[in-house]
């Protein structure tokens, strides 16, 4: 298609007026069908194809989401994207996927991004240090409904769709409390989220309604590295050694193995592993590893139905949530 291709050459060539061959192109009845059939055979000739984005204006009823994410190169979040822009296809949108970085001033110019093209509906998840909330309700000023998913605000005048967060900690709580666990190293993400207090909060009470004689230590990382660091130093205590480590997440889960690997320990045999995940990580070790499943998939669908529904009716702030299951491996 010829870039130049407007309804003015159009017109021109045809010495006709613009609104003429716009109103023929849509096959308006006012229009004679001999003039019509002038004005469709220049237009296939010359390739013209119409501005998707400025009709979409006009209308008021722009086909585009915005997607923030804390990054793209995270299993859990691949597989969140992957659903969302095949449910919003489905659903005749397009999207528009900005990466934050955990960064608050890049989120913040993500979102004005997402106000200047006019999106229809931001999904969002915020970072670790997200506090002001300004920017998000900018949107729903102009109209644009915000839905948060997975890292969200405590705040219940918002939108938000989750995992089970709580319900996946207290499964893997419960398969340590039957295997017999005396002494466990759980690693959770940055006490900055909500995600992690949730899943904190309920790890620790099942392990202690279970079983107070359990020996229950928990530590922090904010990503792969960190947890690799702290899991390594722990494993090298010559006395009292932990038998099972729990890990919150993938990115936990991926730098801790690297930690059991280099330590030399076996597992299950020395130390037991469990972890929430997303489901990839635990398959790629030997025996696999057992974990709870949030699936990223299943999130990005129910985000894309819910943030739909916003776009097309004004909904009362909701909290929804996917299930959860136990994937046995051989780790526990």
């Amino acid at each position: 298609m010829s870039q130049t291709t407007t309804l003015k050459k159009i017109s021109e060539a045809l010495g006709i007026s613009i609104s003429t061959v716009s109103r023929a192109l849509k096959h308006h009845p006012d229009i004679s069908i001999k003039t019509r059939k002038k004005v469709i055979e220049l237009a296939e000739a010359l390739e013209y194809e119409p501005d998707i984005n400025a009709v979409q204006l006009r209308k008021g009823n722009r086909q585009l989401l915005g997607l923030l994410a804390p990054a793209a190169n995270n299993l859990f979040y691949e597989s969140f994207i992957s659903a969302v822009e095949d449910s919003a296809r489905k659903a005749g949108y397009a999207v528009m996927i900005l990466q934050s970085d955990n960064n608050l001033e890049q989120e913040t110019n993500c979102l004005k991004l997402f106000r200047q093209n006019r999106v229809s509906g931001v999904l969002a998840c915020i970072t670790p240090t997200t506090t002001d909330f300004a920017p998000f309700r900018k949107l729903e000023e102009q109209n644009i409904p915000v839905v948060f998913y997975d890292k969200v605000p405590d705040d219940l005048a918002y939108h938000k769709v989750c995992l089970a967060d709580a319900k996946a900690a207290t499964l893997a709580a419960d398969v340590i409390l039957k295997a017999g666990s005396r002494h466990v190293l759980a690693i959770f993400g940055d006490t900055h989220l909500s995600i992690t207090q949730k899943r904190l909060d309920a790890f620790r009470e099942s392990l202690e309604n279970g079983n107070q004689q359990t020996k229950l230590v928990i530590k922090h990382a904010t990503n792969t590295q960190e947890a690799y660091a702290l899991t390594l130093n722990y494993l090298k205590r010559k006395t009292d050694q932990a038998d099972t480590l729990f890990c919150m997440s993938d990115e936990i889960l991926a730098g801790s193995m690297k930690a059991v690997q280099e330590s030399g320990l076996r597992y299950p045999k020395d130390i037991r592993i469990i972890g929430i995940s997303n489901g990839f990580i635990p398959s790629i070790f030997s025996p696999e590893i057992t974990y709870v499943e949030t699936s990223g998939r299943a999130l990005g669908e129910l985000a894309v139905d819910h943030i739909i529904n916003c776009i097309h009716q004004a909904q009362v702030p909701l909290s929804l949530t996917t299930d959860v299951r136990l994937v046995k491996g051989g780790s526990i």
